[in-house]
């Protein structure tokens, strides 16, 4: 008994620390599902509901015996309230089922034998009790066994009750042991009815248990012999028959070794799919071609919108001339399309982005996991971003261009065409158009509204593009439709600057024309450039331009600082002619003069002191001036007259054509739908030039020369009558002194001129035209 005792009150212990942590755990409120964390809230409701029962089930058997009378067996009725910790054992038991770390198949057999000796246990301690209180000791099923049984060993009774209650449970009693008295006999009545349902509830689990681990193998022989049968039945070849149940055993065993991969991330919030899928695949989506130097935004999505498969060997990932609908990447294994596809190889892309037929079938070498990519959500991700579709499309060229095999050539040749054409669902940008020096393609671009000062990323825009390239006829075009030659990238570069570094000639000229000076730009930062890199020919360039080379840079650097640090006497003689300031401090307080001063070389020395002379002489000499009389007068008479003088400035060729203004509607929604509208119109009236003119397109008129058979030349209206009759001597070799239309009539004025007009440029010797 004593023994009993202290293993009552270790657990009795246990039991008594989980009362005290009680008060200071959060519950949920059943109404409102918010978590209670007030220690006053958690308490008042511990002790309303479960409190006492818990405090008294863990009260030592010891105090009870002092407290209650003799009469009450502390060991007796009183331990009865133990059943009470049942409840949380059965809490216990529940948490661990849940847990990830503890396996469910052993912990549910674990509670199902707990279960079991528990009953077996109760049985034989109260079937024991009514053979102990029985007034005729030896009319009782132990009685008849043991005589005097109150006075024999502890252990011995316990086994004895023990094996009645386990035989009855099992009902494989009862031959030795057996009820005698009626007390006896109405409890084995309810004892064998529970027995009925305990046996019930054991055998169900247990069942449970073994057919959760067969139901995939059944399932799986199930499907084969399906698609066994379907098989013979439509006579399917051999080779597909293969493929099928390669396929269904891929499938259970990725089942069977958990492996759903893509079953798994379907079922999760998107948030959490998509930070998945991006540690898992993004890295290997960075080294496919096609996606070279997109941004990280569309990688990240591209990677969320990729599904991932598996697929056995020697299966049809593509079949030849299959509609493209999907393109994958290959994240392990080996495919075969004409060579060797290994990990971070992509197929299908020629498909899916010019939407052609499957060019070649695409087959596994061995077990591979694809990531399949829809081509609709490829190209909605794309619209969000032109400049990422543009690179993309370029990254296909270029790997196209670098297969030496004669149908990829053909490819090439044919999507290139499609470009022009513009019969691409890839959102292409101008900038693309104007570093490939596509004309055709920017034109078309640009037709369909885009607008012509669109940039990318690092603000460039595709004038740049064009003056970087040299692609003067790119550059008209754009300049045509109201490309801004001033715009700046983020590096404060703009489009003359880009051709003055290329030394595009004529560029250079054809961006002055229109307006363009370095002024707009970073100028300090080009001249800067020029010095470093001792070009003295671009540093000329930057003060003919409109730089001012006399202005610092973010750190207070001056090109004059860098040209004395090269120690590069001649463009330091250039820079200070240009008003360079010796006195002007950088960041860290250093002047051009400080580092002449420090220089070594003697040349930088003597420009540096024959500038300091020259400044000298020159104060001295306007010292002079303002004292003399004379000059004052001067002076005075030309401040009078400076603001009376008319300014007058050279008509360039900029003044003569200017730029077309940005149409803002045109690159709006509206005016997409507007502009497929008059497209329509245009197709169903025949005759192009008989649509209204649109002050945003320069006017064009149809010229004949009658005296030189049928032909007739498109150009664009000039500004004045006398350049219209030019036009007879540049393009029809005629001297022409009047113009008219088909009628007859002559035109006096340009403005009587629109858009679309058939002209005749009349000769000396002719006086009417022909009919």
């Amino acid at each position: 008994m004593k023994g009993l005792a202290i293993a009552d009150n270790i657990v009795n212990g246990f039991f008594a620390i989980d009362i005290i942590l009680t008060f200071f755990v959060a519950y949920q409120d059943p109404q409102t599902f918010n978590l209670v964390d007030d220690h006053k809230m958690i308490a008042w409701r511990y002790v309303k509901t479960w409190f006492v029962l818990d405090f008294v089930s863990t009260v030592p058997s010891e105090v009870v015996e002092k407290i209650l009378p003799d009469s009450v067996q502390a060991y007796g009725l009183f331990n009865m309230l133990r059943l009470w910790r049942l409840r949380r054992v059965s809490k216990m038991f529940s948490k661990l089922e849940k847990d990830k770390n503890v396996n469910y198949f052993w912990i549910r057999c674990l509670k199902l034998v707990s279960v079991t000796l528990f009953a077996v246990h109760c049985a034989a301690c109260f079937y024991y009790y009514i053979a102990a209180h029985y007034p005729d000791p030896k009319k009782t099923w132990i009685g008849l066994e043991m005589e005097n049984f109150h006075n024999a060993d502890l252990w011995l009774r316990y086994v004895t009750s023990t094996y009645w209650s386990i035989t009855t449970l099992t009902t494989t009693g009862y031959g030795d042991l057996h009820p005698v008295n009626t007390w006896e006999m109405v409890f084995d009545i309810f004892y064998m009815l529970f027995n009925l349902g305990l046996t019930a509830y054991l055998i169900g689990n247990m069942t449970n248990l073994v057919v959760h681990g067969t139901s995939r193998t059944r399932k799986f022989r199930d499907t084969i012999q399906a698609a066994s049968s379907f098989a013979l039945r439509n006579r399917l070849p051999v080779r597909l028959q293969e493929q099928m149940v390669a396929h269904l055993c891929l499938k259970h065993r990725t089942d069977s070794e958990g492996l759903q991969q893509q079953e798994i991330l379907d079922s999760l919030p998107k948030a959490i799919k998509s930070s998945i899928s991006h540690h898992l695949f993004y890295s290997l989506l960075k080294q496919v071609y096609l996606f070279h130097g997109v941004s990280n935004d569309l990688l990240f999505q591209l990677v969320s919108e990729m599904k991932a498969e598996y697929y056995p060997p020697k299966e049809d990932v593509i079949l030849q001339n299959e509609a493209p609908t999907d393109l994958y990447v290959l994240v392990s294994g080996a495919m075969s399309v004409g060579n060797e596809v290994l990990s971070g190889g992509v197929c299908g892309e020629i498909g899916v982005l010019c939407y052609r037929p499957q060019l070649f079938t695409v087959r596994t070498k061995r077990l591979c996991q694809l990531l399949r990519l829809n081509r609709t959500a490829l190209l909605n991700l794309v619209q969000a971003n032109v400049g990422d579709g543009a690179i993309i499309m370029n990254n296909l060229l270029e790997h196209l261009k670098a297969q030496e095999d004669p149908l990829m050539q053909s490819v090439l040749r044919d999507i290139e065409n499609m470009l022009a054409h513009g019969r691409m669902d890839l959102p292409l940008s101008l900038s693309f158009a104007a570093a490939r020096g596509d004309e055709p393609l920017l034109q078309h671009l640009l037709r369909r509204g885009s607008d012509p000062n669109e940039a990318d990323v690092n603000g460039r825009t595709a004038l740049h593009t064009a003056a970087a390239n040299g692609s003067e006829n790119c550059a008209l075009v754009l300049l045509a439709y109201g490309a801004d030659p001033n715009l700046k990238d983020r590096e404060g570069n703009v489009p003359l600057w880009d051709a003055l570094v290329g030394r595009q000639e004529a560029l250079i000229k054809l961006l002055v024309d229109q307006g363009a000076t370095l002024a707009s730009g970073d100028a300090p930062q080009y001249a800067y450039y020029a010095v470093e890199q001792d070009n003295f020919e671009l540093l000329k360039d930057v003060v003919r331009y409109g730089g001012d080379v006399t202005l610092p840079m973010s750190n207070g650097y001056t090109a004059l600082h860098a040209a004395i640090h090269h120690g590069n006497s001649t463009m330091v003689k250039f820079l200070l002619k240009h008003g360079a300031d010796m006195d002007r401090q950088d960041t860290e307080g250093m002047t051009p003069r400080d580092l002449a001063n420090n220089a070594k070389n003697e040349d930088i020395k003597a420009v540096v002191c024959s500038k300091e002379e020259s400044s000298v002489q020159s104060i001295v000499k306007g010292s002079e001036k303002e004292a003399s009389p004379t000059y004052l007068k001067k002076i005075n008479s030309t401040d009078l007259s400076m603001d009376v003088t008319p300014r007058t400035r050279e008509v360039t060729w900029a003044d003569k054509h200017p730029r077309r203004r940005v149409n803002s509607f045109q690159n709006s929604l509206f005016g997409f739908m507007s502009a497929a509208t008059r497209v329509e119109s245009q197709n169903d009236g025949g005759n192009y030039l008989s649509t209204p003119f649109s002050g945003s397109q320069p006017a064009r008129v149809i010229l004949r020369c009658p005296g030189t058979g049928d032909t007739t030349k498109l150009v664009i209206l000039p500004e004045t009558i006398q350049e219209l009759l030019d036009f007879g001597i540049k393009k029809f070799g005629r001297h022409c002194t009047k113009v008219t239309t088909l009628d007859g009539a002559e035109v006096d004025e340009i403005e009587l001129i629109r858009d679309g007009d058939q002209l005749c440029l009349i000769c000396e010797e002719i006086n009417m035209p022909e009919s």
